[in-house]
């Protein structure tokens, strides 16, 4: 009996896994289809010409208007087939759409929405909903403290589509510059970088609205410890290979006497900080535990204990996020809830840079955290306003009450305005520079902080 035929491999795989496809991406500013992507199956014979109707198809876009763009180059000939102009599966053409031969298609915003009856109806349904309030205060606080004022509330509306539409006439006389020299390296560049920005502005809008979690701010892990029988706010920081002390918690817990100054030096990483010496051993208790520990007293952080990776790892202690908890083998304590961490650490979070995120807000270049617009320029004027400098996150800077520096630091005239930024000079202020004397350790270092540091000491 002979066994059953096989169809080849071929065969048994369904066709329309094994069609090639192509995207498309398109630009066409003031176009709902501005951004999208299409997916395009690619058959043997098919023209530009063919590829340009199928799109005008799916997107109501006239196919005359089409520029399409493969690996950088324009490509010109309608006639010629995909295959010949080298795309093959997978590949992505940048679609740009030329309106020099049609009468524009910008939307014709009637007047309408400018109208004082329009802009009061939109008004009066903010005020009538919570939600919406506490949304604008995010994106739009100006126009959130005007929502009770008519007339101020209409005058920021109205500035408000002006600069949309400002915004709109330029992205268009943009295209159509690029589009007039596509051959032009320079334009060339410039579509490169004005899809890339696209699709990033996208990514971001998208998860600013499925993922609003990966802004919000996450609480750095706190626990209340006695050091000595004083209380302390203990950093619970498992990326931290020691466990730091700050001089004034040493002092405060009665243990600065205990430090081992040949153990000092200069900690460097993200600039740098005095390290003052070692406490060998002192007694911690956490919880109901009274366990053995050693501190590294060092200068320049931001916060009175940081519990590291060697007394976590000493201590077999666990990090459960699931129950808010930091366990060892026979105790366990609750991490503090964010009302009770100190201010140092949010103060030292309001000189985080940041980026222009969604209608105006500002996120955080490290922590990803969004805030209202205006945000951090606010934040630091309260600070300069009340005598205060904003705190440095990190080894590289110092706390305001850093001891070695209290001696330095004489009313006098004011320098004169350095180059280099004022975070930079304050790091070496704090290792005992005057700030005239900083400016010039970074002009001859060239603004390394770590080789103007380096100068003190040869």
């Amino acid at each position: 009996m002979e066994p059953p035929s096989v169809a080849p491999a071929d065969k048994l795989i369904c066709p329309f896994l094994r069609r090639p496809r192509i995207t498309i991406s398109i630009a066409a500013a003031g176009d709902p289809n501005d951004q999208d992507l299409l997916t395009f199956e690619l058959q043997g014979g098919q023209t530009i010409a063919y590829l340009k109707t199928t799109v005008a198809s799916e997107t109501n876009i006239p196919a005359e208007t089409h520029s399409y763009f493969f690996n950088g180059k324009k490509l010109e000939d309608d006639s010629q087939t995909l295959e010949a102009a080298g795309i093959k599966d997978g590949e992505m053409l940048a679609m740009m759409v030329n309106r020099r031969n049609q009468t524009p298609v910008r939307p014709q915003r009637s007047h309408d929405d400018r109208s004082p009856i329009a802009i009061e109806q939109v008004r009066s349904d903010i005020v009538s909903n919570p939600q919406q309030i506490s949304r604008l205060i995010q994106q739009q606080p100006d126009l959130a403290a005007a929502v009770n004022d008519p007339v101020q509330f209409r005058n920021l509306w109205i500035r408000m589509l002006d600069e949309r539409d400002r915004m709109q006439r330029q992205q268009e006389e943009l295209n159509q510059t690029l589009n007039d020299e596509p051959f032009d390296p320079e334009a060339q560049k410039r579509i490169e970088t004005m899809i890339r920005q696209e699709k990033i502005e996208a990514n971001l809008q998208y998860a600013y609205e499925n993922n609003p979690e990966a802004f919000g701010r996450v609480s750095m892990l706190y626990v209340d410890v006695l050091v000595n029988n004083h209380p302390v706010k203990a950093f619970v920081d498992s990326g931290a290979q020691s466990t730091i002390m700050s001089p004034d918690c040493a002092e405060a817990c009665g243990i600065s006497y205990l430090i081992d100054d040949r153990f000092g030096g200069i900690a460097r990483g993200v600039g740098t900080a005095r390290i003052l010496g070692r406490v060998h051993q002192a007694k911690i208790q956490i919880g109901d535990a009274e366990l053995d520990c050693s501190f590294t007293v060092m200068e320049g952080k931001d916060v009175d204990l940081l519990f590291g990776l060697d007394m976590l790892r000493r201590h077999q202690a666990c990090i459960d996020l699931l129950k808010n908890e930091l366990r060892f083998p026979h105790t366990s304590i609750q991490f503090l809830p964010e009302s009770q961490i100190p201010k140092k650490f949010e103060e030292a979070m309001l000189d985080e840079p940041t980026v222009e995120g969604p209608n105006g807000t500002e996120v955080g270049a490290k922590t990803g955290a969004v805030r209202p617009a205006g945000t951090s320029q606010e934040a630091a004027s309260h600070l300069h306003g009340s005598g205060k400098q904003p705190a440095q996150a990190g080894p590289s800077a110092a706390g305001p009450s850093s001891v070695p520096v209290a001696s330095t630091r004489r009313r006098g005239p004011a320098p004169a305005q350095s180059k280099w930024p004022e975070k930079d000079i304050n790091i070496l202020v704090e290792m005992g520079m005057s700030k005239v004397a900083a400016s010039q350790a970074l002009d001859a270092a060239g603004g390394n902080v770590d080789v103007a540091a380096g100068m003190m000491f040869d």
